[in-house]
């Protein structure tokens, strides 16, 4: 079963593996055997041959909406069950920048390394971050920006959430294509990842989750 599902997960196949969800859970398979034996290592595969060179961003864009797919059966008997996570993160473009395609691929890649996802969207100010935060109570705050002009918005969201008291109470990662380590590290940022798969192992790492 589990090679079933590596299988459809590594070729796209999104039609194929909610029927295999199904069947699996028709067996008596357990929800979160399904998530965490069968998702999340075909997701690390699908990772590790991007960062190999084998996979490229179409083809881990369709891998991680296959995985979608799956959550989508499961995510009704997630509810009010005892299925753990690897832990709560909230994600967002910053504000003034767009680009969705990116963040969005991240915020899949995380959901397949086994966390919780609460996706903002594009163009989020740093007031809504915030807000989100003192509501939802994630341990990661995750922010992308594609745009030179917007990065500085990063900074002002971190500042914003050490107004509210609640800096001390995430982690914050950031991403995007004029970002570096080193700009990351200068505006009080946790850690930088350069692309969704280096993101759901960066955020594993800086939360200490095995």
């Amino acid at each position: 079963m589990k090679d079933r599902f590596r299988e459809r997960i590594i070729s796209g196949d999104r039609t194929g593996i909610e029927t295999l969800t199904r069947e699996a859970l028709g067996q008596g398979v357990q929800v979160e055997t399904i998530v965490h034996q069968y998702l999340m290592p075909a997701m690390e595969e699908v990772g590790r041959r991007y960062e190999e060179g084998e996979f490229f961003i179409p083809e881990m864009l369709m891998a991680a909406r296959t995985m979608q797919a799956s959550m989508l059966v499961l995510k009704p008997l997630i509810v009010g069950s005892n299925v753990r996570t690897a832990g709560r993160i909230v994600i967002g473009t910053v504000e003034g920048d767009l680009h969705d395609i990116g963040k969005s691929l991240v915020a899949m890649m995380l959901e397949g390394a086994g966390f919780e996802v609460h996706d903002l969207g594009v163009d989020v100010k740093p007031e809504r971050f915030v807000e989100t935060v003192r509501n939802v109570k994630p341990c990661m705050v995750a922010m992308s920006a594609l745009l030179t002009t917007t990065i500085p918005v990063m900074q002002t969201t971190i500042e914003a959430l050490k107004r509210a008291g609640l800096r001390d109470s995430v982690v914050v990662m950031v991403g995007g294509a004029p970002l570096t380590p080193q700009y990351a590290a200068s505006i009080g940022a946790d850690g930088y990842a350069e692309d969704a798969a280096a993101a759901a192992r960066k955020a594993k790492e800086l939360l200490d989750v095995a």
